[in-house]
């Protein structure tokens, strides 16, 4: 166990060790300032800019900034569908694995332009290598798509009155070639060198150790596999997700790869540092969104290390823990790390099966997508986080009898009504989709009979999950539900849309707007926001917010199961 504590103690000190120069990096790349990347990517750059007829030079205001993003997303959703409708007579499919039918893909078309990778198929049997690889370069533009709106909340949150924000192609090709495609590489590299295939062929005959001859899928899974995690993607190559052996072998390819989910995020925070040059400002989000990301942890590692209370009653020694759904060469402690990173961000990948984690464990992932704001995705995470400054800044000012103040601009009844908006619509979402799953099932459970493998307390958790994912953006499920049906398939997809982009166009709207204002200096009735005060009240304003909406359903759920099993 002790040495379980050191692994995961490792990843976590290894990803933040990394960060902090990888965040500097990306300031200086959405600053403009000269790095060592230039010489390489300048020319490429150059060339999808007159590719695509792009000015880099022409700045936008955040309405122009929210278009772009938009029509982008439109042009990739409908090349998504035509290829996965279309796959039976598409190049590149070696195994001949058949067309997706409309609603699965376009449920698979929205999960992966929204960076949330839910998939109600098995990537090996549904997925031709042309489907597989278009989803890939969706995982990039879709992370890019979060890392430029995040960038251009960074200039705007700059002390300077001004409608102009940059350019968002610019933010958007830079965070492909200058971030995520570079870290790729050497992450593939990593993967391909420890075990993870990276070919075209189609599947391999082998022989098992029981003597039986069985066919063995594999592809070019080391790239996918090296942007899923660190785009906060979470898709799979294989249906197992990283606990499939081809997608990670070993332990360290599952250091790799867990450093690989948190990297990014914690790194955009200090990114945000440097291009505000606020330091403290940086370490002040960084320690909030850090005690809400162990307060998930350690409770987490602590059940499932301690095992099953019915195995325990039985007299059976759990030396390893609650290994039900785990892989041994990892351990129940790497599993519930693995566990709360991925639900803290938006990644959704996995290494142990979340539907066998026990009760309290599962609660903890639920709120990690609930919050939605501990690390969070790349660039969305922090832009989650924001709303909650906006909301604790008009509340402490509220409080000390001033005028609601962030970085010298004054907020007032527009800001907040559209932050008060993009609060709710997360546990609207959930708690709304839960209601009608949960109406129709009880209503008639033979009808969906399909649905749970797990009636009872366990079944709604399983039904809550698959909403707090999809409204996450996360992707993880509790995969005792069958998702792959028509009910599921389009209310999950319109969730996933929702919660995508109107969480996106809050927090650009609110910075554009506040960066119009007037700047006013700061004096002494100038509520400081780089405090540990300032930094308790976030923290409780997410808290009272955000987790204690959801506290019904949980009670419910994951709550009502942990004490049925005591």
């Amino acid at each position: 166990m002790n040495t379980e504590l050191i692994g995961v103690a490792l990843m976590f000190v290894a990803a933040i060790l990394l960060a902090i120069p990888l965040g500097r990096y990306i300031g200086k790349v959405y600053e403009g300032h000269t790095t060592w990347l230039d010489p390489l990517f300048n020319p490429l750059d150059r060339l999808i800019f007159k590719a695509g007829g792009i000015r880099p030079e022409k700045e936008m205001n955040w309405k122009q900034h929210l278009l772009a993003l938009l029509v982008i997303n439109v042009v990739w959703f409908l090349l998504a569908m035509f290829v996965l409708m279309n796959m039976n007579w598409l190049p590149l499919n070696p195994d001949h694995n058949p067309s997706m039918g409309a609603d699965l893909a376009f449920n698979t078309a929205v999960s992966f332009i929204s960076n949330t990778n839910i998939q109600h198929y098995s990537g090996e049997s549904a997925v031709s290598y042309l489907g597989q690889l278009t989803l890939m370069l969706f995982q990039f533009t879709s992370a890019a798509i979060g890392m430029a709106a995040c960038a251009v909340v960074f200039h705007a949150m700059k002390e300077r009155s001004s409608e102009k924000l940059g350019n968002f192609y610019v933010y958007f090709v830079k965070s492909c070639t200058r971030i995520l495609l570079p870290v790729s590489i050497l992450v593939a590299i990593m993967l391909v060198f420890n075990g993870v295939p990276m070919t075209f062929k189609g599947k391999d005959q082998f022989i098992s150790m029981q003597g039986d001859t069985v066919q063995v899928s594999r592809g070019p899974a080391a790239a996918m596999v090296a942007i899923k995690q660190l785009g906060t993607n979470g898709g799979g190559f294989f249906g197992a997700n990283s606990a499939h052996p081809f997608e990670n072998p070993t332990y360290f390819t599952n250091m790799v790869e867990n450093i690989s989910i948190i990297l990014i995020p914690i790194a955009l925070i200090f990114a945000l540092g440097y291009v505000l040059n606020r330091k403290r400002l940086a370490w002040v989000i960084f320690f909030v969104m850090t005690i809400g990301f162990l307060s998930f942890l350690l409770p987490t590692m602590y059940f499932e290390m301690k095992g099953s209370p019915g195995i325990a009653h039985m007299g059976i020694s759990q030396p390893m823990g609650n290994m039900e759904g785990k892989e041994v060469r990892f351990g129940s402690a790497a599993s519930a790390f693995w566990g709360i990173t991925t639900t803290v961000t938006s990644n959704g990948s996995v290494n142990a099966m979340h539907d066998s984690f026990m009760p309290l464990s599962g609660m903890f992932t639920m709120l990690g997508m609930m919050v939605n704001s501990f690390y969070g995705g790349v660039g969305v995470g922090f832009l989650n986080f924001y709303i909650f400054i906006i909301i604790a800044v008009f509340i402490s000012g509220l409080m000390v009898g001033r005028t609601p103040e962030l970085l010298g601009k004054k907020i007032e009844a527009k800001e907040m009504k559209i932050a008060a908006m993009i609060a709710l619509l997360h546990p609207l979402l959930i708690l709304a989709g839960t209601a009608l799953a949960s109406h129709l099932y009880a209503a008639d459970p033979k009808a969906y009979a399909g649905w749970l493998s797990n009636p009872g307390y366990h079944g709604f958790s399983e039904m809550l999950y698959e909403y707090s994912s999809a409204s996450a953006n996360n992707g993880s499920e509790f995969a005792g539900l069958g998702a792959n049906t028509l009910f599921w398939n389009i209310t999950d997809g319109l969730v996933m849309l929702l919660s995508r982009f109107l969480p996106i166009i809050g927090p650009v709207a609110i910075s554009g707007i506040l960066a119009k204002k007037k700047y006013i200096p700061q004096s002494a009735g100038t509520l400081k926001t780089d405090t540990g005060t300032f930094g308790i009240m976030v923290f409780a304003v997410i808290i009272i917010v955000a987790a204690l909406s959801f506290f019904p359903s949980l009670a419910l759920g994951p709550i009502a199961e942990y004490f049925s099993t005591k």
